[in-house]
């Protein structure tokens, strides 16, 4: 077993050199003018030649799996499913049980139908205009650039605010779909000045007040005098959010015509039409968990639950986004029969644990097991390897722990490094 389709095949190739005394084989894979597949053409040839490598089984750890899975997977799945990647397979063992949508592609699906619900919409894109676009996890001192009028924060509708505070008053003006202007240049009489906020369907102006505010004696005495209504907030109700909605329910909705609609329909494509990119790396960011999950064979409502004990808003508010969409993506693919590369190794397990009499036969088939680049495994990999054994049948590993390149992908190089803890009574040569 080995990781790459590659890599079973210079396997291969080296056990048909070695038995062709001809040397006919040798020449055919340096030729030039012959395709890669004439040269796979010829290797099943060759490899069909010699009935002592035709016994053999060299396939990556997915291709072994699948062989599984096509000829018992009935008994645990469905033995005609389709697989699911990144890529539609084109030229490869799976192409033709390939699926006719990428898991991308079916992920993005899925989140635009989420953003039916404006909640839903909103919140992603306030993360991604807090995250992706302000860093705001990012120490000011480490961000590339600072805006120098002081407006860093960018508000749903995507005007530029000065304070958190702002921002949230502005979203919440946003979600319930009161226009607003912000910072409007205005002169009631002596002096030019700038009020926070100003609703026109209201004829009503906010002035958020903070320790780092002006004062705003002389503000106020200019609106008195030309009988315009001023509202304060205060940066101490922000502090609780439920109090703070309450705050602007009062200050704002009561002086709104009564038959004044405060929801309406947001389109997915006019919201983010700017953020492609960042819905992009949100996605790609949820199917790395998505193979996480698989791979420390987690359940999601536990990870959803652990997130938010994170001490970091960030963190929290992405799994409160992306939990959903997973589990929804989760059951689309079972509705549809899709497997992707983690689900064959899941459901081989599970049908080796499920049904002793298939593990058996496998474990009879393979007296010698070999396992290449072991560094690179992962937890699912090691437990399938684990239920071929037996007091039978013996394990051979390759490996070089300084070449683990995969641990983003969920491979722990703790398996080669500590090998006598994970396999008993080994012998490790250097």
């Amino acid at each position: 077993m080995t990781f790459t389709k590659n890599a079973a095949n210079e396997m291969l190739d080296r056990l048909i050199i070695s038995a062709d005394d001809t040397e006919e084989y040798a020449e055919i894979l340096v030729d030039k003018n012959r395709s890669i597949k004439e040269k796979d053409t010829e290797r099943h040839f060759f490899t069909k030649k010699y009935k002592w490598i035709d016994n053999l089984t060299l396939r990556t750890f997915h291709s072994l799996c699948y062989s599984i899975l096509r000829n018992f997977g009935v008994n645990e799945f469905d033995n005609k499913f389709k697989i699911i990647g990144e890529n539609k397979a084109t030229n490869d063992e799976f192409a033709r049980y390939s699926a006719t949508e990428t898991s991308f592609e079916v992920i993005h699906k899925i989140l635009i139908e989420n953003c039916e619900s404006n909640k839903y919409l909103l919140d992603l894109k306030r993360y991604i205009l807090d995250y992706m676009i302000d860093k705001i996890h990012v120490e000011k001192s480490k961000r590339f650039s600072l805006p120098k009028d002081g407006k860093f924060y960018t508000t749903l509708n995507g005007t530029k605010v000065r304070s958190k505070s702002e921002q949230y008053i502005s979203d919440w003006l946003y979600r319930h779909s009161i226009k607003f202007e912000y910072e409007p240049k205005v002169n009631f009489r002596d002096f030019d000045f700038r009020p926070d906020f100003f609703i026109p369907e209201a004829n009503l102006y906010i002035e958020h007040v903070s320790n780092k505010s002006y004062p705003t004696k002389g503000k106020e005495q200019q609106f008195n005098e030309a009988n315009k209504l001023l509202v304060k907030t205060f940066e101490h109700q922000t502090k609780d959010t439920a109090l703070f909605n309450l705050v602007l329910e009062r200050i704002v909705k009561n002086r709104l015509p009564s038959n004044y609609h405060f929801s309406t329909a947001l389109s997915f494509e006019e919201e983010f039409s700017t953020y492609h990119k960042e819905v992009k790396d949100f996605l790609r960011q949820t199917m790395r968990v998505v193979d996480m999950f698989k791979v420390e064979n987690i359940p999601t409502q536990t990870v959803l639950n652990e997130s938010q004990k994170d001490q970091h808003e960030r963190v929290r508010d992405f799994y409160k986004l992306t939990i959903p969409i997973i589990e929804q993506y989760q059951a689309y693919c079972t509705n549809k029969s899709y497997l992707d590369f983690n689900d064959m190794i899941t459901k081989t397990i599970s049908l080796f644990k499920n049904h002793c009499e298939i593990v058996e036969k496998f474990r009879k088939k393979y007296e010698y097991i070999l396992v290449d680049e072991f560094q690179d495994v992962n937890n699912l990999q090691v437990e399938l390897i684990k239920l071929l054994l037996s007091d039978k049948n013996q394990l051979f590993c390759v490996g070089d722990d300084w070449q683990s390149i995969y641990g983003f992908r969920g491979s722990n190089v703790d398996y080669i490094v500590n090998f006598k803890e994970h396999f008993k009574d080994c012998i490790i040569l250097k």
